[in-house]
């Protein structure tokens, strides 16, 4: 089932303000359902436009991975948090809903352009861990891509993406 947004006024219907959003949040918070329970967790992520995809990563193991084993569809936000305005009882923000779906990769191949993509959207001296990335340990971590299937978003009337 698909909803519209019902205030237009806020509406985002340029596709590339909805990649900007999520190329300059630094989280996700995605939300996970599991024998009808909820579970909701925030993620660091790195965006990859060309794939229009999401990476995080994560233990092996626990809560999280348990529940997207489970159900690998999510629902996700990103948010650029530009604050409350003194005086106006207002708040300037532009956020991006998405949903999609979760695989887990197992390539060692895969993992590397994951954890680059993640390094250089969070870092501001990306090169310098790239150059000391361990194979060893990347085979013993967790990467969820999440491929982007639905987005749409909001923003205040104020805010600059």
């Amino acid at each position: 089932m698909k909803f519209h947004v019902r205030r237009k006024d806020k509406e985002i219907t340029d596709t590339n303000v909805l990649k900007r959003i999520l190329e300059f949040s630094k989280y996700v918070t995605i939300a996970l359902c599991m024998d009808n329970e909820p579970y909701l967790v925030s993620l660091s992520h790195g965006y990859d436009e060309k794939r229009n995809c999401l990476y995080f990563h994560c233990a092996k193991e626990g809560k999280k991975v348990v529940y997207l084993k489970s159900n690998n569809n999510v629902w996700g936000q990103a948010m650029l948090d530009y604050g409350y305005i003194e005086g106006k009882c207002d708040h300037s923000y532009a956020s991006v809903h998405f949903s999609g779906k979760v695989t887990f990769l197992d390539k060692l191949d895969e993992k590397r352009q994951a954890i680059e993509c993640m390094m250089r959207h969070l870092d501001g001296n990306p090169e310098v861990l790239i150059a000391k990335l361990n194979p060893e340990r990347l085979k013993n971590t967790a990467i969820g891509r999440i491929d982007i299937e639905y987005m749409s978003g909001k923003k205040h009337k104020e805010a600059k993406i």
